[in-house]
């Protein structure tokens, strides 16, 4: 395979698991230890099958308020806005939303700042909901919408 090509038939290397086939001097050995985040424990990066967890309880979280205000009809769509509000204000001041608290997950920058404030929240928010953004993820667990924030889940226990 010519040498212009293979970049990118070949396919990035960001999908490689950590300690996977670099040959270019940047291999990591577990997921966030080029950003300077721990293998395991507190701080280190969370696993895809907790922050899904997370994102399923707040959705029935956000189904059961809606329903509140929609009864005794089905909240349909509004579980959508609640859900929106809910994550929002949640990420944006505190962190962490209750499928998070629920499951020792909390949003950081990658930056290290210590909130991760309004504006990052709400970009966050709007690329997950088509979800598109939440199934993408590089060898690190960060999916294109903590990317795109300069966010991060990490567990907290």
């Amino acid at each position: 395979m010519s040498k212009w090509t293979g970049s990118w038939l070949s396919g990035p290397n960001s999908v490689l698991e950590p300690g996977e086939g670099s040959n270019d001097g940047t291999q990591q050995r577990w997921r966030g230890e080029r950003h300077g985040f721990p293998e395991k424990g507190p701080g280190s990066i969370a696993s895809i099958g907790r922050r899904t967890a997370a994102i399923l309880t707040d959705f029935l979280l956000s189904a059961g308020v809606a329903a509140v205000f929609t009864r005794p009809d089905l909240p349909r769509n509004w579980s959508l806005l609640a859900w929106f509000v809910i994550t929002v204000i949640a990420v944006a001041y505190f962190g962490f939303t209750p499928g998070h608290a629920v499951f020792g997950l909390r949003v950081a920058r990658i930056d290290g700042k210590a909130f991760v404030h309004l504006p990052r929240a709400l970009l966050r928010t709007v690329l997950i909901f088509p979800l598109i953004p939440a199934l993408v993820w590089d060898s690190d667990g960060r999916c294109l919408h903590d990317k795109a924030a300069g966010t991060v889940v990490i567990k907290v226990r």
